[in-house]
């Protein structure tokens, strides 16, 4: 059975959130860790993101939590926030599902690979709205339950950055 929504207003007030926070933090790295910043950025949804988002929904059946994320944001580039977190954009997880197709995870009807981390393991969602991660660097493994919606999930990488 589908969690609840995530809900367009409490996203975008992520977004500005964790933006602000990621600010702060690439303009102290250098002086924090000796070396400059990776990449460290959300980039809003543009014209030609949700024309890719369309393009992935033609393709197959999007989990509405995630048509809501790239509604608001194309990609997320978090290499320097734990081990990396990454939101991969709507053409990149249309590439992904041309290349690999869709994991087959237990409990999801059709779950699509959207983020990953800096390990390499993967995170997808279904239309049930949990979000899972690969146990391994592949789409073809196992993926164990990391967050009950996407929301949950987007809120720990909130809290990871605000912390920083």
């Amino acid at each position: 059975m589908p969690g609840p929504r995530l809900d367009p207003q409490w996203l975008r007030a992520w977004c500005a959130r964790t933006g602000t926070a990621l600010t702060g933090f690439t303009r102290s790295f250098a002086a924090r860790y000796g070396f400059p910043p990776g990449e460290n950025a959300l980039a809003p949804a543009t014209d030609a993101s949700l024309r890719a988002a369309g393009a992935l929904g033609e393709l197959l059946p999007v989990p509405p939590d995630l048509a809501t994320l790239y509604g608001e944001l194309d990609r997320a580039s978090l290499p320097d926030v734990d081990n990396g977190y990454f939101v991969h954009s709507p053409a990149a997880v249309t590439g992904h599902v041309r290349e690999y197709g869709t994991p087959a995870i237990g409990g999801e009807r059709l779950a699509l690979v959207f983020g990953s981390d800096g390990g390499g393991h993967l995170f997808a969602t279904g239309h049930s709205g949990r979000v899972w991660r690969s146990t391994t660097a592949s789409p073809d493994g196992d993926f164990t339950l990391v967050a009950r919606t996407l929301e949950e999930f987007l809120d720990g990488i909130g809290r990871l950055v605000a912390d920083l």
